[in-house]
């Protein structure tokens, strides 16, 4: 008799622990054949809004990183992870031919490239008598256990988390498999890991200043989860901590593992929980929770909403007038706006690919409130640099900035002068990324236009020639109230 075999489809889910997918495939089948593909659609697509490939540097080698380590932990159970570049719904049928699968098991996506590639996939597969069976394991509730249909999910975050987080159970993590029984043909093709070069993507940029250094896969998440709760204890004053700027232990930096799958939310939450049981609970370690209801919230919005998260007008479909400015969107991008603390940002997220989120809420604000700039250049751009990019994450918290979301405070703003000193007060991490500036004194770093030109001189500071005249003047910020 033949054994049945299930091609398992690897997407934004590169782990063997609490992967829906890999479970339900070993509850069918006697043999699976794990596959990654590299759809060029993406590896070589370019933004609309801006015209920027969409996936840049930090994130391709962190990417290729994780499907390296995906194949290494693969093999360690016995199994090998297939590698192949093109488009999945020609790939996998191919696939399925050539081993004589009966089924295709994956964790299913909800934004609308990913579901068009799904439906294609759905197909063509269906063409030669084969399913696709699709699991839900990307949330850290599962939406059956959720008080509500996805359709009637709360706008209002606030809302979602009291109706969700005191009644709704969080299922335990699925095991690792002990072994996988991989398909018994000696002469498969396994395929090569392709490089960055094969996408025409350069190697990304090593700043010692990078707050973390990166390393993807399933390996280097585990370990950063099980650093930052029980070897750092990191996560016991996380809520002081959160909205620093310099260093690796601020925050917790989960959130590239957590965008391709690599950690899963579920895996977090209970490693939490056993922290809590043995150390204690406190607000810090409740707010690394909080933190992952957000991420559910966000991932309902784009579900319920579906392409309204990526449209002009957002999910209130209405939209205040944007300008067209070119020049000024290019200066953004590359940290020269002329105000300090916006620069510093900017900087650190094109050299390392990392930006913390108060640094995050800060640029958005400045891009869209004070510059009048369409916010979708400004998610797109997001999009491409991100090494933590995650599609409703990012669109939603774009919505969220930009007045045209889920907020249920109207005009919500941010006076980037009064955030900076706020958040750094000594302006440490201004000289950090705007070295140019690391001789001002700390009550005028974050406001250089103020500066006489004598004050400038004796500072080794030139205003238009050795740091930019400012796009938007600081006195600006001192008129407006106080965020």
């Amino acid at each position: 008799m033949n054994k049945r075999l299930a091609i398992v489809w690897f997407r934004r889910d590169l782990r063997l622990h609490d992967n829906q997918a890999l479970t339900e495939a070993l509850k069918h089948a006697d043999e699976i054949l794990p596959v990654y593909i590299f759809d060029p659609r993406k590896w070589k697509g370019t933004l609309a809004h801006t015209g920027l490939p969409k996936v840049g540097s930090h994130r391709a080698k962190f990417v290729l990183e994780s499907v390296a380590d995906l194949r290494k932990n693969l093999r360690a159970k016995g199994a090998n992870l297939i590698i192949r570049t093109g488009l999945p719904e020609e790939v996998l049928p191919e696939l399925t031919t050539e081993s004589q699968a009966s089924w295709v098991f994956c964790n299913r996506e909800r934004t609308d490239e990913e579901r068009r590639v799904q439906n294609a996939v759905e197909a063509s597969l269906w063409a030669i008598g084969r399913e696709v069976y699709y699991s839900r394991g990307k949330l850290l509730y599962y939406t059956a256990d959720l008080p509500f249909p996805i359709n009637q999910t709360p706008d209002i975050f606030t809302q979602f988390r009291k109706e969700t987080e005191r009644i709704t159970p969080v299922r335990p993590p699925l095991p690792v498999p002990t072994k996988l029984p991989f398909v018994e043909e000696e002469n498969f093709d396994e395929g090569e890991l392709p490089a960055l070069s094969d996408f025409g993507i350069p190697e990304p940029p090593q700043d010692e200043r990078a707050a973390l250094h990166w390393q993807g896969g399933e390996t280097a998440g585990l370990d950063r989860l099980a650093y930052y709760l029980f070897d750092s204890q990191a996560i016991s004053t996380y809520k002081e901590t959160r909205n620093g700027l310099i260093g690796s232990d601020y925050s917790t930096k989960f959130s590239a593992w957590l965008a391709y799958g690599c950690l899963s939310p579920k895996q977090i939450y209970h490693e939490v929980k056993a922290y809590e049981e043995k150390n204690g609970a406190n607000k810090s370690t409740y707010w690394v929770i909080f933190e992952l209801l957000w991420r559910d919230f966000f991932r309902l919005m784009g579900k319920k909403h579906g392409n309204a998260i990526f449209h002009k007008g957002g999910t209130k479909g209405e939209a205040p007038y944007w300008k067209d400015r070119p020049e000024a969107f290019d200066r953004w991008v590359k940290g020269q706006t002329g105000t300090p603390f916006i620069d510093a940002n900017m900087r650190e997220l094109a050299q390392t690919g990392f930006m913390s989120n108060r640094g995050r809420q800060n640029v958005a604000s400045y891009l869209v409130k004070d510059l009048k700039i369409d916010w979708r250049k400004g998610a797109e751009y997001f999009e491409h640099q991100l090494i933590d990019y995650d599609v409703t994450s990012n669109w939603c918290n774009w919505n969220y900035v930009a007045g045209v979301g889920s907020d249920p405070r109207e005009d919500r703003y941010f006076n980037i002068l009064s955030q900076a000193r706020r958040y750094d007060e000594e302006g440490e991490y201004v000289r950090l990324w705007c070295p140019e500036l690391k001789e001002l004194p700390c009550d005028r770093i974050h406001q250089p236009d103020t500066l006489s030109d004598r004050e400038q001189s004796s500072f080794g500071l030139r205003l238009g020639a050795n740091y930019p005249m400012p796009l938007v003047p600081s006195s600006n910020w001192m008129k407006k109230k106080k965020r």
